[in-house]
């Protein structure tokens, strides 16, 4: 498996191509943005399978190297960062980061994150095609509380504006939406939408869940269940139009 490492500390970034090259992969180094751009132009040889991007490269920001390269590929990225603020970890996923690790990390947690995004991610090409459809139960938009998600096209209007998403937050939204009021599994969810296990990883879900909320306008939309999981809230339902009024008490 070919992978592209954007590192501009070289001690950092050797131990990395040692111990990843132990583990089967062709690592790639680039020390800079424009490096690591540079090496996702389409040469003929093997499409790179998940970058490993750093934050803090010499030449330009990463998150503007994420957004560069999400542009115009649909390869996994992992941010690998000292950032461990909550607003990069929103930020970066919110430009279309498939993941976010935090140094110090544990390699062996890295090497299976690596290889989560690998799997889950879009087939590797050097411009992005349409995300697959990660819980294809039902073909055709769903419609919830005056949202529409419309499957086939991966767009998400709330009554009528066009609300743009990443990956990771449409599958999450189509997923709740099958079934408003019914409480999802922290580990249903990640096993559905991240294709991986929920242990350890319980932030990620809850920076999504989080992004969604604001995105959309509607921050009473999705409901933690305490220890279980999340749901969509149902509409309530409007009184029939030939019901009476309540009655008024009597004092």
């Amino acid at each position: 498996m070919r992978l592209l490492l954007v590192e501009d500390d070289e001690r950092v970034a050797a131990a990395l191509v040692a111990v990843l090259g132990r583990h089967g992969f062709q690592v790639r180094h680039a020390r800079s943005g424009h490096e690591a751009l540079d090496a996702l132009v389409p040469d003929g040889n093997e499409p790179y399978r998940v970058v490993l991007l750093d934050l803090g490269l010499p030449d330009r920001d990463g998150f503007e190297v994420c957004s560069r390269i999400r542009a115009g590929s649909g390869v996994p990225v992992i941010m690998v960062t000292a950032r461990a603020d909550i607003r990069s970890r929103i930020h970066g996923l919110n430009l279309g980061a498939d993941d976010y690790v935090t140094k110090p990390y544990d390699m062996g947690e890295l090497l299976a994150r690596i290889h989560a995004v690998a799997r889950r991610g879009a087939a590797p090409a050097a411009v992005a095609a349409p995300a697959p459809d990660t819980v294809p139960r039902q073909r055709g938009p769903l419609e919830s509380r005056g949202i529409v998600i419309d499957r086939e096209r991966r767009r998400v209007s709330v009554e009528g504006r066009d609300v743009p998403l990443t990956r990771k937050e449409f599958d999450l939204l189509a997923l709740l939406a099958q079934s408003p009021g019914v409480v999802y599994r922290r580990e249903q969810i990640f096993s559905e939408v991240w294709r991986s296990g929920w242990e350890g990883n319980g932030r990620t879900l809850e920076v999504h869940i989080g992004s969604l909320r604001t995105k959309l306008a509607l921050p009473g939309l999705v409901e933690a269940v305490r220890g279980v999981g999340y749901r969509l809230i149902p509409e309530c339902p409007a009184p029939a139009a030939d019901s009476p009024p309540p009655a008024r008490a009597e004092h």
